[in-house]
């Protein structure tokens, strides 16, 4: 929050506007938000110096199912508290409850090179290094149900009742119908300073999609992960349920969670992305980053598509790319040039999925550039017209699945110097454990094809 920067100015907030419940929160791995109530006194100490939070929540995966396989949480740490430094930026009042505000923070000490949200600003401090501001805007595409969590479970995910029925993208007839509940959406996010810049309906039955405001990145990836959290919260305390699964059903398109980055400069904000004389407007400097993407966007692609089901997604034809290849406007790309003059213009990057974990997929999406622009890397041939039928080198096959896409990811030396160690062998540990527990389970396809027949 604006104009709070110490411990005084927070405790004069607090009693200016005679708040009264508090909340702490920090984001897994998996990007869910994990948190609890704390009273002032507490509430205060932690925002000064810290507070301790269960290393269990980097020990288990997103059902609670603790990891037998990681190195930082595990019965061999007696599951100790873990150091957590909130940051006072975050600090937001949670619009469904009155007098109520959350503080956001960060793993330390030695849990802080595994922690999601240090990752990314550990990528911002390296732009930063090299005087360049790094903006984004994420965007998210979402399914709603007119459904409970309960009423999914006894349905067994199964013939689920959409929001809305039919295709009928971009509606102003359902817009407009519906308007209470995109007004509600609207007004939330912005009082929770995650400003929706657009919100239509999309290609599918009860799909929206939201594009979130630019902003600094380690900002935009906190709008990132609270929209999605509480975005959730909103949907159920109006009887509905929103999705962020990469895919949720084989025959509607998958869902995205685009990401728009730009690097300003750090003095004077002049996005160094545009160049009027270059071409497509791209300044040197915005080929040698979209460049890095593209090279290394097979190496950190399990930061990126980090769940079985987002793998789904990738097929062709379902608005999602399936090869590391770039293109001017063209949206069947893996990275989309979007010429939009000195403001507007900037880097897409159309290969994330709405599950990702906001952190781990923009330092993905950005740590590749920069490393670009260090190694002044050239551009490939650009794809024009459909990306799925394009032939050569420019145009390379992504990993189709997600274990193969973590060994990948665990064996190279680039992440391993974009990230470290400890983080590369963390999260792939955690991704191989997300591969077991999927392998383990008998599916209904399972069942139909092979019961009777085999």
């Amino acid at each position: 929050m604006d104009g709070i920067n110490d411990i005084i100015g927070l405790e004069r907030y607090l009693d200016e506007h005679s708040v009264r419940r508090f909340k702490l929160g920090v984001f897994d791995v998996d990007g869910i938000l994990r948190g609890k109530y704390v009273e002032r006194k507490k509430f205060v100490s932690a925002a000064a110096s810290g507070f301790g939070f269960c290393d269990v929540v980097l020990g288990w995966d997103s059902s609670d199912q603790l990891y037998d396989n990681v190195q930082v949480s595990g019965w061999h740490t007696g599951y100790r508290d873990a150091p957590v430094e909130p940051d006072l930026s975050t600090l937001r009042r949670v619009p469904f409850e009155e007098d109520t505000v959350l503080l956001i923070g960060g793993f330390a000490g030695d849990y802080a090179s595994v922690c999601p949200r240090r990752l990314l600003h550990r990528v911002i401090d390296r732009a930063r290094a090299l005087g360049l501001e790094p903006m984004a805007s994420l965007e998210y595409e979402f399914f709603v149900f007119d459904e409970t969590p309960q009423s999914v479970r006894d349905k067994g995910y199964r013939d689920l009742r959409p929001f809305t029925p039919g295709m009928f993208g971009y509606s102003m007839l359902r817009s407009s119908v519906h308007s209470d509940l995109y007004h509600a959406l609207l007004d939330t996010m912005a009082a929770m300073d995650c400003e929706i810049e657009g919100l239509h309906t999309e290609t599918g039955p009860g799909v929206l999609e939201a594009a979130l405001r630019v902003d600094t990145a380690g900002r935009a990836a906190d709008k990132g992960a609270l929209f999605k959290t509480f975005c959730k919260v909103l949907m159920q305390k109006h009887g509905l349920m929103a999705t962020f699964m990469a895919k949720w059903n084989d025959a509607v398109p998958g869902q995205s969670g685009h990401i728009h980055i730009s690097l300003a400069d750090a003095g004077t904000g002049v996005n160094r992305f545009w160049d009027p004389e270059g071409p497509h407007e791209m300044s040197p400097l915005m080929r040698h980053f979209v460049a890095g993407q593209w090279k290394y966007m097979p190496d950190v692609l399990p930061m990126v598509c980090a769940t079985i089901n987002a793998y789904r997604r990738m097929v062709p034809g379902m608005w999602a790319p399936t090869s590391t290849n770039w293109g001017v406007e063209n949206r069947t790309t893996a990275i989309r040039v979007i010429p939009g003059g000195p403001k507007g213009q900037r880097s897409e990057y159309r290969i994330g999925p709405a599950d990702a974990n906001p952190y781990l997929a923009l330092a993905a999406a950005l740590a590749t550039g920069l490393r670009g622009i260090e190694e002044r890397l050239e551009l490939p041939q650009m794809v024009t017209g459909n990306a799925y039928t394009s032939l050569g080198p420019h145009n390379v096959a992504l990993p189709c699945t997600l274990r193969e896409a973590t060994i990948r990811f665990e064996q190279s030396a680039v992440a391993r110097e974009l990230f470290g160690d400890p983080f590369v062998e963390h999260f792939a540990a955690t991704r191989h454990w997300e591969d077991r527990q999927f392998r383990r389970h008998v599916a209904d396809w399972d069942l139909a094809r092979y019961f009777e027949i085999i």
